[in-house]
């Protein structure tokens, strides 16, 4: 038997009897969960991660993201299942490596994959032989192996030979109730065959459902275009939305009845702008590839400004409500409901509501927020602001209230009794009429 296949046989044997090390590079709304489903595998699971502060508090079974309860984390950490570091040496005695570092975009739109080369960097330090190396983080086409292949063979070790890599994509929802880590397919496309075949097992102990695909660049590219559609048709109603505005019909109701064809209709549903870090950041990737490659992407740059516009249309809405009950928005007192991404979580990455809390800034209104999830935050740099809290009094001292997010522990109609005026930008009131409310 060769020493390449030797090398894998020896892992699969090691995935099959559950004796592996696995560790995740990155503890957050996607390494979390993920370790938190090896360990219920049976994995024994080391999380590695730069902040102090999330390696403090999985210590002590303190969980920070919503989807892992503070009950199931001391559990595993009690068991000894999963043990958290900020020692990257800990990779020279691990079996597999999972990275779910962020990705995020530049100011200039193209990929900073800084986090990843960072990341590969640590690995390739304590590379050896028989070591599976999964990358998980959105990135664009051809990262796996244009990128972190030749950082991983500087060292002299071969893919498919000495060590093996694959790409997955996370396809984490925060806040699902029905679609977790576990029960989510999970894509998988490795640099060799053996490479996939690998990764499928190792995952297939975890996961309920693996599909492998033939390249490490199908698997990539398939959360762009899961993301992309998503950008595109919500780039679509949101148009849509602000052309309804203009010919005073109700966007809702078009989009609910046009839902009730059985076939040849998905409902997507507009709001004040794209948030979190897939949807708003997944087809810039793909856009910045296909121009690397000479190909323009107009459609989907199309649907990427009309999603950005949003934030600006929300704002116009406020005065134009504003303008109707005979007040200025400047000197205005105006309360955002919700400044979360998306409705029950506590992930403001990319949200929306910053943006427009901005806006009405520079317009010279007074702005305060509400949301249960967000205690407090700081905008632009500012001294930090809290939540206020909700009470009729509270309501009634504001001049509008904008819905942004809508958390299900809120009563809307409440809002709607008490507020001087409403703009509901998530159909939040679709049973509420009144002279108050102004929708998208």
């Amino acid at each position: 038997m060769t020493s390449t296949r030797h090398r894998e046989k020896a892992l699969a044997c090691k995935i099959k009897d559950r004796s592996i090390r696995a560790g995740i590079i990155g503890l957050g709304y996607v390494g979390l969960p993920l370790a938190v489903e090896f360990a219920h595998a049976g994995y024994s699971v080391v999380g590695i991660d730069k902040d102090a502060e999330k390696v403090r508090r999985i210590k002590a079974g303190k969980s920070y993201i919503p989807d892992v309860s503070q009950k199931t984390l001391k559990e595993i950490v009690e068991k000894g299942l999963l043990m958290a570091t900020e020692d990257f040496s800990v990779l020279k005695d691990l079996d597999t490596v999972n990275i779910c570092v962020p990705t995020p975009l530049r100011k200039t739109r193209d990929p900073d994959v800084s986090y990843i080369v960072d990341a590969v960097d640590k690995i390739a330090e304590y590379l050896h032989p028989g070591q599976l190396i999964i990358l998980e983080s959105t990135t664009y086409p051809g990262t796996t192996e244009e990128l972190v292949l030749p950082i991983l063979e500087q060292g002299g070790l071969k893919v498919g030979k000495d060590f093996f890599l694959s790409f997955s994509p996370e396809r984490v929802d925060p806040g699902n109730q029905k679609y977790a880590t576990r029960n989510t397919p999970k894509v998988v496309g490795g640099v060799t065959a053996a490479c996939t075949r690998l990764s499928a097992a190792f995952y297939a102990n975890a996961i309920d459902t693996v599909v492998p695909v033939s390249t490490t660049r199908v698997a990539e590219m398939v959360k762009l275009l899961e993301n992309t559609f998503r950008s595109v048709n919500i780039g679509l109603v949101n148009e849509l939305a602000m052309m309804c505005d203009k010919m005073k019909i109700n966007v809702w109701e078009i989009i609910d009845a046009a839902a009730t064809k059985p076939f040849g209709f998905m409902p997507f549903y507009p709001g004040p702008g794209l948030g979190g870090h897939c949807i708003p950041i997944d087809p810039f990737y793909l856009s910045w590839k296909a121009k690397q490659s000479g190909f323009e992407p107009r459609f989907i740059e199309l649907a990427g400004e009309v999603n950005s516009k949003m934030p600006h249309h929300v704002v116009f809405k406020v005065m134009d409500a504003m303008n109707q009950h005979e007040k200025s928005l400047k000197g205005s007192r105006i309360l955002i409901m919700g400044i979360a991404y998306k409705k029950d979580i506590n992930d403001v990455r990319e949200s929306p509501a910053l943006d427009i809390m901005k806006l009405l800034q520079e317009k010279g209104a007074r702005v305060a927020y509400h949301d249960p999830f967000i205690p407090r935050i700081s905008l632009n740099g500012a001294r930090p602001i809290r939540s206020v809290p909700l009470s009729k009094t509270e309501l009634g001292s504001y001049d509008c209230v904008v819905i942004v997010t809508n958390h299900s522990g809120i009563d809307y109609q409440e809002v709607a009794r008490h507020a001087a005026l409403v703009v509901d930008t998530r159909n939040a009131l679709k049973k509420v009429r009144g002279k108050n409310i102004f929708r998208l």
